[in-house]
C-alpha cells in the first residue's frame, strides 16, 4: 500500500505519517510544501494538471489529507482549507480514481452546540468563524465527491508536540516560561467555555482506521473525546502537572470564538461502529504526555499507544 500524506509535517500530520509507517507493508509518502517531501506539492496554488501528474508519478493507493491552516488572514483559510481539497479531488478524480481519500475536517464546522447535547454528524453546521467555514467548505467538497473518500471531523487534539497556535500548547509554554516560583501569576482570557478534547495520538489511529477499512465508509464522522470539558479545567490540570505553585489569573473575554461558542462536544458514536474506534486516552494522560514531551517534534515522542 502506497499511502500519501499532505501536510506530514504539521501537528496532525506528523502523528498520521508515524502511526501509518507502522502499518505492515504500507509505503508512506510525505507531501507538501517542505523540502523534506517526498511528493512536492502546494494544495493552495498548484493547478489540477500539476497534481494530478504528481498523484499519478507516486502512484498512491490512499491520500490523506492534513493539510490546513488554523489561522491567518480569510484569503489564507480558503486557499488552504477549501481549494486545497477541491482540486485534490479533481486531481485524485484525474489521475486515481480508485484511491481513498481521508481528510481531516474540524468541529469548528458545526458552530454554536446546545449545552449538555452531544452534536453528531447529522446536525446542522453553522460555522462563527473564517475558519470553520473554510473547513466546511472543503467538507462539503469532499462528502459530495464521487470518490472512496471520508472527512474525520476532529474536536479539540491535544498531546505530544501540540502547538503554541492552540490552548494547550500555548498554556505549556506560558508554564514553563513561569517556572514554579509561588509569586508566578498566569494571565489568560476567559476559560469558561467547554470543549471536546481529542488526544492527538488517537487521531492518528482513527485514521489508520480509515485507511485501511474495506468497504465504504459514512461521508463524514466525528472524533474526539466524546465529553465536554472545562477548558478552566484542562488548564488546572496542566498547571499541577507541570508543578505550577503561581496564581492563574482570567481577564477580559476570551477568545472570539470562546465567546460565540461556549459548549461544543461531539457525538462518536458513529465513529465506533464504523471503525471500531474510541479514544483510549483520558485528558489528564495527554497533558501528561504534552508537558513531557516538551518542544520535541512528534517523531522523536514515545508513541505509547495501547490497543483498542
Amino acid at each position: 500500500m502506497r499511502i500519501l500524506v499532505l501536510g506530514f509535517t504539521g501537528y496532525l500530520g506528523a502523528h498520521v505519517a508515524e502511526r501509518l509507517r507502522a502499518l505492515p507493508g504500507a509505503r508512506v509518502l510525505g507531501g507538501g510544501r517542505s523540502a523534506a517531501a517526498d511528493v512536492r506539492v502546494d494544495l493552495a496554488t498548484d493547478p489540477v494538471d500539476r497534481l494530478a501528474e504528481a498523484l499519478a508519478s507516486a502512484a498512491v493507493d490512499t491520500v490523506v489529507n492534513c493539510a490546513g491552516a488554523t489561522g491567518g488572514d480569510p484569503v489564507t483559510l480558503a486557499e488552504l482549507n477549501a481549494r486545497g481539497p477541491a482540486v485534490l479531488c479533481a486531481a485524485l478524480r484525474r489521475a486515481r480514481p480508485a484511491a481513498r481519500l481521508v481528510h481531516l475536517g474540524s468541529a469548528a464546522e458545526y458552530g454554536p452546540g446546545a449545552e449538555r447535547v452531544r452534536v453528531p454528524e447529522s446536525a446542522a453546521t453553522r460555522p462563527l468563524t473564517a475558519y470553520g467555514a473554510t473547513k466546511l467548505a472543503g467538507t462539503v467538497t469532499v462528502a459530495t465527491s464521487d470518490l472512496d473518500a471520508v472527512v474525520l471531523r476532529v474536536g479539540n487534539p491535544v498531546g505530544p508536540g501540540a502547538p503554541a497556535s492552540g490552548l494547550p500548547g500555548r498554556v505549556g509554554g506560558l508554564l514553563r516560561t513561569a517556572g514554579t516560583a509561588p509569586d508566578a501569576v498566569l494571565r489568560l482570557g476567559d476559560l469558561s467555555a467547554y470543549r471536546d478534547f481529542v488526544d492527538v495520538r488517537d487521531v492518528a489511529r482513527a485514521v489508520e482506521r480509515a485507511v485501511t477499512a474495506t468497504g465504504p465508509l459514512p461521508r463524514v464522522l466525528n472524533i474526539g473525546g466524546g465529553d465536554a470539558v472545562p477548558v478552566r479545567r484542562l488548564v488546572r490540570t496542566l498547571a499541577d502537572t507541570a508543578g505550577f505553585r503561581g496564581r492563574i489569573e482570567e481577564q477580559g473575554a476570551g477568545s472570539a470564538r470562546s465567546d460565540q461558542v461556549s459548549w461544543q462536544c461531539s457525538d462518536i458514536t458513529a465513529a465506533r461502529a464504523a471503525l471500531g474506534w474510541r479514544p483510549s486516552y483520558s485528558l489528564d494522560e495527554s497533558l501528561a504526555a504534552l508537558w513531557s514531551a516538551g518542544a520535541r517534534p512528534p517523531s522523536l515522542v514515545p508513541e505509547g499507544d495501547r490497543p483498542s
